[in-house]
């Protein structure tokens, strides 16, 4: 028999640690290759984490609601060495030592390099990565404690220890007390009071509404948002549609909505303003040279997450549509993996989908520019004809553009907004799919 460590796994380039949601097996569970073992949670999306191997899983090295480094085992399974092929267990499942599994930063807080200890004495849990960033930044126990945390059961996140350090940084000097005879500043707003009087109902944020409305707030207290509009006369591309629907769902199995169209024009449209895929950093703007579409998808709990179109502007008609049905329908089934919902460089969001005409979208950091898409209404239009202008009943929609002041003026973003709305009215309606 051989003995296999399951690890952590790494879940991206910017993600160092994820959470324990459920053990799927129990000690003793027989577990097929590839099966879920459990289900874990990041910043990002929730997963599953695979078996390696087939066995029986002997130890749990981790309990639910956990944070653990990627890397690092959390259970134990035993196999049939001769199941694996031979009796050596391979590099990717061979049990590495402590020093290469765990990052260098986690690492070097998991061995007591950080002054702040794994759990306080009313039992709150640091994870490595919070506590290493608590050693670098100079933070004491007592004002880690001080912090409100947005993670399950009021854990302090990666998100809530940075934006703590940002603050902090930004906070003005104390100043000393005025003197007697100077007026006394007016008073800082309270913060609204609760109360459960009256016909109430109390309902608990879910975890990733929190992790929402964390990252909605600090979005607008980052950015300086300015929201343009633009009307565009989109008969072309509805008609367009309308044709070839049947024809492309015979040849291709996908049904094509309007969103592989809005996403080709959008990534024509940012290779014309490549200064709209940017991000800032400090003094520096970031300017990303691949295109990377971030589409909102609602789920079922009525939350939402951002599937990535990476590399968008590759990728054909066909190939756009069968991106959004997939990361769409694995959205709402909860099986996207959390690379696809890293490394956007624009969000698109379709408010149109609820019956909503515009909308002022947040921007979805670290970027700097989201549209909405509206709803498409049959409407009355002025068209001009070589006999005169005319009055037709045209398919029009209101696209929005939120951008951040800060990099982007309103000459960029007005123009790259009219721009895509351009393409869509200038869709070619005798196109082949």
């Amino acid at each position: 028999m051989a003995r296999v460590e399951l690890v952590m796994p790494k879940m991206g380039e910017s993600i160092m640690e994820a959470t324990i949601l459920k053990w799927r097996k129990n000690i003793g569970d027989t577990v097929e290759l590839d099966e879920a073992v459990l289900d874990i949670a990041t910043d990002k999306v929730d997963s599953e984490v695979p078996s390696p191997v087939a066995g029986v899983l002997v130890e749990l090295l981790f309990q639910e609601n956990d944070v653990v480094p990627i890397n690092k085992a959390i259970a134990i399974l035993e196999t049939d060495a001769s199941a694996t092929g031979s009796s050596t267990p391979t590099a990717a499942t061979s049990p590495a030592t402590p020093s290469t599994q765990v990052p260098y930063a986690p690492a070097a807080a998991a061995s007591g390099a950080s002054s702040v200890g794994k759990n306080t004495p009313d039992g709150r849990f640091y994870s490595p990565l919070v506590r290493t960033i608590a050693q670098e930044e100079g933070i004491s126990a007592a004002e880690l404690e001080a912090i409100q945390g947005s993670g399950q059961e009021g854990r302090v996140t990666k998100k809530d220890i940075l934006a703590h350090v940002a603050n902090r940084g930004a906070a003005p000097a104390q100043k000393p007390p005025a003197p007697a005879v100077t007026t006394p500043a007016a008073p800082s707003t309270p913060a609204p009071v609760f109360t459960s009087a009256g016909n109430v109902e109390i309902v608990e944020m879910d975890r990733m509404r929190r992790l929402i409305a964390d990252h909605m707030v600090m979005s607008t207290q980052t950015s300086a948002h300015v929201t343009s509009f633009v009307e565009a006369d989109v008969t072309n591309m509805v008609n367009w549609r309308s044709r070839i629907k049947d024809g492309f769902k015979k040849q291709y199995g996908e049904n094509i909505t309007f969103t592989p169209i809005f996403v080709e024009a959008v990534a024509r449209a940012i290779r014309d303003f490549p200064m709209i895929n940017v991000s800032v950093e400090g003094t520096r703007i970031i300017v990303k040279k691949d295109i990377n579409i971030g589409m909102a998808a609602a789920l079922p709990s009525g939350n939402l997450i951002v599937p990535v179109i990476k590399n968008a502007d590759f990728l054909n008609l066909a190939g756009l549509t069968k991106q959004v049905n997939d990361l769409a329908n694995r959205s709402r089934t909860n099986q996207l993996k959390p690379d696809e919902v890293q490394g956007g460089t624009f969000t698109l969001t379709n408010v149109g989908t609820f019956g909503n005409v515009m909308g002022t979208p947040i921007i979805n950091q670290p970027q700097v520019a989201i549209m909405a898409m509206g709803a498409i209404r049959k409407k009355p239009a002025v068209l001009e004809t070589e006999f005169g202008d005319v009055i037709a009943v045209r398919q029009m929609m209101f696209l929005s553009l939120s951008y951040d002041h800060r990099v982007v003026d309103g000459m960029l973003g007005g123009s790259f907004l009219r721009r895509v709305a351009d393409y869509l009215e200038q869709f070619d309606a005798s196109r082949a799919f």
